[in-house]
């Protein structure tokens, strides 16, 4: 099983996209969620360092700018998504990724302050 460390980064993004008011509230995670066809269209005209910045977990091992370095996205490329969090939440605690798990924990209380 692969393992992960926190993208420091993408919880920074993260946090900013929430002060700025930049979230969905409710959204089925499944039908939102980006698709390879969206993710190659965001690399076509941003960096790997931005497209990195929506994912929370960074693969151990992988290779700098390939799609298998990140991991556990939590947003459509525009937005975050509470649903996105808490699929990227619920998936770390199911393999026991627990610094992840942790993190998406976390952003989901700052998330829920807001709109509370």
């Amino acid at each position: 099983m692969a393992s992960y460390k926190v993208n420091r980064r993408a919880v920074a993004h993260a946090k900013r996209l929430i002060d700025a008011g930049q979230y969905v509230v409710e959204s089925d995670w499944g039908e939102v969620q980006p698709k390879a066809d969206d993710e190659n269209a965001f690399l076509e005209s941003h960096s790997w360092d931005e497209y990195g910045e929506w994912h929370l977990g960074l693969t151990d091992g992988a290779n700098h700018e390939t799609k298998a370095r990140y991991a556990f996205v939590i947003g459509d490329f525009r937005r975050i998504h509470r649903s996105g969090i808490i699929a990227c939440h619920y998936r770390a605690a199911e393999y026991r990724h627990k610094t992840v798990e942790l993190a998406a924990h976390r952003l989901l209380q700052n998330l829920d302050k807001k709109i509370t």
